[in-house]
């Protein structure tokens, strides 16, 4: 017998909303998190029956949020990944220009699989054992070459933030005089 899940919702969504906000302790999250358990319910409505319903979405909430914690633990975000974030979320003409400038510099300067693996990694989500296999790497292969392409663009941008400044400088140094190199 299948259920109605809009019932469901309406009935057991702040259960599960709270379930989640326990266990996530962040408001987006724990939001997204209620979707998924009612997707998955969604998904599986023609085999589920009515009784305990309450008991089976307080479960599945548990489920889908340890997992989430799980997937959290293994990629932990480190500040510098969301450096290639901001790149790639550059707002605007001119700072999509921008970026495209920053990132067509940075990957100049390394083998293609690089650019793979970050997107695969950082934009796609995988994980790094997902993206050893991918393209056919270790994990502390793909681990050293997503270090090289954060260290590459960390040096870029002080690179960037540093050329302004010896603008400045320049032109505040007084002009010097020829006959005094000799």
């Amino acid at each position: 017998m299948a259920v109605d899940v809009k019932d469901l919702y309406t009935r057991y969504g702040p259960l599960v909303l709270r379930r989640c906000r326990t266990l996530l302790r962040r408001e987006e999250e724990a939001v997204d998190a209620m979707q998924d358990v009612f997707v998955r319910v969604l998904v599986h409505k023609s085999r589920l029956d009515e009784r305990g319903c309450s008991s089976l979405l307080y479960c599945i909430a548990t489920n889908v949020c340890l997992n989430r914690l799980r997937s959290q633990r293994r990629r932990p975000e480190d500040p510098q990944s969301e450096l290639l974030f901001q790149i790639a979320a550059a707002g605007g003409q001119e700072g999509a220009t921008e970026a495209r400038s920053l990132l067509d510099r940075l990957l100049s300067r390394e083998p293609e699989s690089s650019a793979v693996i970050a997107v695969l990694h950082l934009h796609d989500g995988m994980t790094l054992e997902e993206v050893a296999s991918e393209v056919g790497l270790s994990v502390s292969g793909v681990r050293k070459r997503l270090r090289r392409l954060q260290e590459g663009l960390a040096a870029l941008q002080a690179q960037d933030e540093a050329g302004p400044q010896r603008a400045k400088d320049a032109r505040r140094a007084p002009a010097s005089d020829p006959k005094e190199g000799r």
